[in-house]
């Protein structure tokens, strides 16, 4: 029996997770979203990295204030603000040294839901998933949770162009919402991927050129008055940059 066959095929053991939380001024909100990690959840969980990119509000203090009443929450301050790219893949480096079966990656504005965190976890490890995507348009929830009717469409256009690149049949590659297998985050070449918004579908391409099992779940949309820092015109030229460049072998392993 493989290595791989032995790491799937004990589905009695109990999993461990790593979270990140890439954080840019949310002190308002990052508080929210530990609140809602379930407590069984919490007792798999090794740590939860909050990545905090170059904020300029009390997000330090916040968090700080934060690790005294969750033991397993650790600050990790980039020197600089790196972008949205940079967080996550300092994030997913954290992860891996602490070795955990799994990775997750929640947002730190509350959009995306730690509630499905543990049943997505055992979904992949059931169905032999390394890389999950959550969706907000599988289940149909996208514009009921208020996404704007010009992104709904967007998404929609994107995403059909994606799946015929890909290969795939999602319906959703710009959630956010990652989670991942161990085996996927050390297989990933996470220094060559970009430092913006497009670095998750850049995930998508470099798993695929890797063979690694992709899937979705749905989830519910939400959207509030939280800030945006995405620009939906620069993103959709920077995911069509991605497409491109996958057809060029640019994912390729080296």
């Amino acid at each position: 029996m493989t290595v791989l066959a032995m790491e799937y095929s004990d589905m009695t053991k109990p999993v461990s997770i790593a979270v990140f939380v890439p954080a840019y001024n949310a002190a308002k909100t990052v508080g929210w979203v530990l609140e809602r990690i379930p407590q069984d959840a919490w007792d798999v969980i090794r740590t939860v990295f909050i990545v905090n990119d170059g904020s300029t509000d009390d997000t330090i203090a916040t968090v700080t204030a934060l690790t005294k009443i969750y033991p397993k929450v650790v600050l990790h301050s980039l020197p600089q603000n790196l972008g949205y790219g940079g967080a996550v893949r300092k994030g997913l480096e954290l992860c891996l040294e602490v070795g955990t079966d799994y990775v997750v990656c929640l947002h730190a504005d509350g959009q995306y839901p730690p509630e499905k965190m543990l049943e997505f976890v055992h979904y992949m490890r059931d169905h032999q998933v390394d890389v999950l995507q959550g969706s907000r348009h599988k289940d149909g929830t996208a514009l009921q949770g208020g996404m704007p009717l010009y992104k709904h469409v967007a998404g929609k256009c994107l995403t059909w162009l994606e799946n015929r690149i890909f290969g795939l049949r999602l319906t959703d590659y710009h959630s956010g919402y990652m989670l991942y297998s161990r085996k996927a985050v050390g297989m990933l070449p996470l220094a060559q991927l970009s430092q913006s918004f497009d670095f998750d579908v850049e995930v998508i391409a470099a798993s695929r050129r890797r063979n690694l099992k992709i899937d979705e779940r749905g989830i519910p949309t939400h959207y509030g008055d939280e800030e945006s820092h995405l620009n939906p015109i620069t993103y959709g030229l920077r995911v069509l940059h991605v497409l491109w460049r996958y057809v060029r072998g640019h994912y390729d392993p080296r």
